[in-house]
């Protein structure tokens, strides 16, 4: 049965409704086929009231941020898709904490945090995407983590109620949180800093902006690291010690500057990164006997 999804999006105060939109305009992979819809919500009504239409229409649907870690499939994705970016992106100081919607860019609040002379958030200066997906998956780089510097979280639950937690409540552990165990959708996130020594602040901003720009191919588009850290090993290590650093499939290959990244050197498609994956995970297993499990998420029509 084919969904008329502009009758049911048209004249509702939802945002702005894209259709049939291409995925690889949204995700850092630059790869993924057309979504049947987008919407792009600027205030907290019009995702609620995008999501009870939603509901009431019985559709599947997704909530995106800065597409950083989404590897999309070419045929593209048969579900509405919310997107929450710089659509939905406002940071504001009040005294220590800083209060962030679900779309800011982690980046972005590092910097307007550092500008306030507040300190504890360096360390997610380097992380690519958004806060909503932040907190979802408590990410983390260079000793730090969001559970660091979680002070509470506001998002609605699955009957589409806005609920508020503080830290204890958040289940905060490795690339994972409560968000995921309750399929919650986070509006907006408040973080707990200290006041610090600006020149300090900047020197240590500075010092891991060097890292990560030395240490990972940022001037190739990708997902940042592709597989989670498996117990007692170091995922790139692995892969390196496999002989697989710059292992190229087409377009897609194992990064030879950080071989923790799978890149998309141009033009490659899902097939060929997912080949790539698929390629590292084996001989990994048949060399060390480590299951490397995606970090990324692969979504999308198959």
């Amino acid at each position: 049965m084919t969904i008329d999804y502009k009758e049911i999006f048209s004249q509702n105060n939802v945002g702005k409704v894209l259709y049939n939109e291409p995925m690889a305009n949204h995700t850092t992979f630059k790869i993924g086929g057309p979504c049947d819809v987008m919407i792009l919500p600027k205030e907290e009504n019009e995702i609620i009231n995008a999501l009870n239409i939603i509901k009431k229409n019985n559709l599947e649907y997704m909530i995106i941020g800065n597409g950083s870690n989404l590897l999309v499939r070419d045929k593209g994705i048969r579900k509405v898709i919310i997107k929450l970016n710089d659509n939905y992106s406002n940071i504001e100081i009040k005294d220590n904490y800083v209060i962030a919607q679900a779309g800011a860019l982690l980046s972005k609040t590092a910097k307007t945090a550092m500008k306030e002379d507040l300190t504890g958030m360096e360390f997610a200066s380097g992380i690519p995407g958004g806060i909503g997906g932040a907190i979802t998956m408590n990410a983390g780089a260079y000793g730090g983590e969001m559970k660091d510097i979680l002070y509470k979280v506001k998002a609605l639950n699955r009957d589409l109620e806005i609920v508020e937690y503080n830290l204890d409540e958040m289940n905060m552990r490795y690339r994972n949180s409560r968000v995921q165990d309750e399929g919650l959708i986070v509006l907006e996130a408040t973080f707990k800093l200290k006041k610090g020594n600006p020149e300090e602040i900047k020197a240590l901003y500075d010092d891991l902006t060097f890292k990560r720009t030395s240490k990972q191919p940022l001037e190739y588009a990708s997902a940042g690291s592709t597989f989670k850290r498996p117990e007692g090993h170091f995922a790139g290590k692995l892969i390196d010690d496999c002989g697989l650093r710059g292992y190229r499939y087409k377009d897609a290959q194992v990064s030879e500057k950080h071989c923790g990244f799978v890149i998309n050197r141009g033009n490659a498609d899902f097939e060929q990164v997912y080949h790539v994956i698929s390629h590292v995970q084996e001989v990994v297993k048949e060399k060390f006997g480590v299951n490397l499990e995606p970090e990324i998420r692969i979504i999308g029509e198959e």
